[in-house]
């Protein structure tokens, strides 16, 4: 028997030691009954009165690749405190050959056991409910009392020994003056300078946010108000700021909500963090002026030329251009069937390097297999010894440990066929390339990193996740022909015309990266691929100008 043991706690009031206590007690249960176990399924801080746990879905999710035949639990609280839980999930196991069993609750297979898990199960919710509705009712006297029901402090009190609200007299008149200031003018940014400037701390001990201060122009506890559920109480705690001054920060801040942003939200440019200056290796960031017509321009603009740190000479570029462009170069990509297929091929390539334990496993097990057929058949010849049989049994046990190795791999890391990921890629020809989310996502997914020059634009792209950023110092030793560890080779040279206004040269990494090139017609570059050894191409291109 296989097992993979599940363990919980509830809040993180509990500490770590509660899951190796049922981590120890499951492991010498799996070990009394000779069960082994694969792997382990923690959920922290989690309660099982609701199925929204991670590690309990990944769970029911890997009961379906049929790895393993039982769940082994502390005590069935720790699967489920709902019964429809319970029997929903317990059912979906059942289907998949997989028994959920309690380390510490003795529970036997009969109709006395189906009763008993019952009784178990609707005790675990009553002791729940029972436990809720104890732990609100102590709450709501708390708070009919005005008393600190627990939670973040508000910065500017403290709690006295008897759970009531204090003025804290270090704090409170810092909270004040920051309300004055923002209602005289002041942007929460400079609020949260200047509270930094004084070493005012947030609730976590740390410098102060602009979310913090956000937060705390909004709070109404500083005009005294306290609420806990359905229980209000205008006057119930000591106030810092005036109504009348509060009311004037609320009004102002709805007001400034509804103003223009004074920067370009980022996620706009959704080229930001890919986009390279090619000259100096800095990014493009995105960059808005207005015209004299009034009308807005967006582009993108070398940090370097805006910080003035060297002397780069790369223009600004249109956004909506250099983002089009990126786009429907991708898309082509994505519509190129023998490009899928290359990317499928180098994913798969990739996945076995990275899984090198799983094949190594496999061919032992089909060399032990090999092994007990041969032994079997000298038996049935009638060669039968002593070391015959101790050699049958140690190669039995070889067999388990192997099963139980590839088991835990698959477990630990899930092989995708190849059918799955050209499904999962040809999902991307169906996007909208209008729609702002659709682009960013296809950006996201497929470009590695941009580098543009003035009259020319090289594209690299991911053939593989978490794939690194090809450096400035990379790209140059590539296009002068240098042989390096991360070589960008060429692969082909096709040529075509975009926009009327640009010349397309195909460069493709064979192993992890897929690059175009976009060169200036005006300049009449003669592009030659010379071969340098089997496997590998150099650029060379020769201007010839008038």
């Amino acid at each position: 028997m296989t097992a993979v043991i599940y363990a919980r706690y509830s809040s993180d009031n509990q500490r770590e030691e509660s899951i190796e206590g049922q981590i120890r007690e499951c492991t010498a249960f799996a070990e009394k009954n000779g069960v082994t176990v694969l792997r382990h399924y923690i959920d922290r801080a989690f309660s099982a009165k609701t199925d929204n746990r991670p590690e309990f879905q990944n769970m029911v999710r890997d009961s379906g690749k049929r790895l393993f035949d039982m769940v082994i639990v502390w005590k069935l609280d720790r699967f489920a405190r709902n019964r429809y839980d319970s029997a929903r999930y317990k059912a979906t196991l059942k289907k998949n050959g997989v028994k959920v069993v309690s380390a510490t609750e003795v529970i036997s297979e009969g109709a006395e056991g189906i009763i008993l898990e019952s009784v178990l199960e609707g005790y675990a919710e009553y002791y729940s409910a029972d436990l809720s509705e104890k732990v609100v009712r102590g709450m709501t006297e708390n708070a009919l009392k005005c008393k600190y029901n627990g939670g973040t402090l508000p910065i500017g009190y403290t709690i006295d020994s008897e759970q009531y609200f204090q003025l804290e007299p270090l704090t409170a008149p810092f909270v004040l003056e920051a309300f004055k200031r923002y209602a005289a003018g002041a942007t929460i940014t400079e609020v949260r300078d200047w509270l930094n400037e004084k070493g005012v701390k947030n609730t976590r001990g740390q410098k102060m946010a602009y979310n913090s201060i956000q937060h705390m122009l909004k709070n109404r506890r500083y005009i005294g108000e306290y609420t806990y559920r359905d229980i209000f109480v205008p006057d119930g705690i000591p106030a810092i700021v005036p109504k009348e001054l509060f009311d004037r920060v609320q009004d102002k801040t709805a007001k400034n909500k509804k103003a223009p942003a004074r920067h370009k939200a980022e996620d706009d440019y959704i080229l930001t963090t890919k986009l390279f200056c090619g000259y100096c290796g800095a990014y493009l960031c995105g960059e808005s002026g207005t015209s004299h017509t009034g009308r807005v321009h967006h582009y993108y603009k070398c940090v370097s030329v805006k910080k003035k740190r060297t002397e780069c000479h790369k223009r600004p570029v249109k956004k909506d251009w250099i983002e089009d462009v990126v786009v429907n170069e991708t898309m082509k990509m994505v519509m190129d069937d023998k490009a899928i297929e290359a990317i499928v091929s180098m994913l798969m390539d990739l996945q076995d390097k990275e899984n090198v334990n799983l094949p190594l496993y496999e061919q032992q097990l089909r060399e032990t297999n090999t092994s007990i057929q041969n032994m079997l058949n000298a038996i049935q010849q009638g060669i039968l010894t002593k070391s015959t049989k101790g050699r049958l049994e140690e190669l039995e046990t070889i067999k388990e440990e192997l099963e139980t190795k590839i088991a835990c791999e698959k477990l630990e890391k899930p092989k995708v066929s190849a059918e799955f990921m050209t499904f999962w890629l040809h999902r991307f020809r169906k996007l909208d390339v209008r729609e702002k989310t659709h682009r960013k996502m296809l950006i996201d997914t497929f470009i590695n990193a941009i580098f543009l020059y003035d009259d020319k634009m090289i594209i690299t792209f991911n053939y593989r996740e978490g794939t690194n950023t090809i450096t400035f110092d990379e790209l140059k030793s590539a296009l002068n022909g240098e042989k390096m560890g991360s070589d960008l080779d060429c692969l082909t040279a096709p040529c075509t015309p975009l926009r009327d206004a640009l010349g397309g040269v195909l460069i493709s990494k064979i192993s992890t990266k897929h690059i175009r090139i976009f060169t200036c017609p005006q300049f009449r570059s003669t592009v030659r691929l010379e071969e340098n050894q089997p496997g590998l191409f150099h650029l060379k291109g020769q201007s010839t100008r008038g």
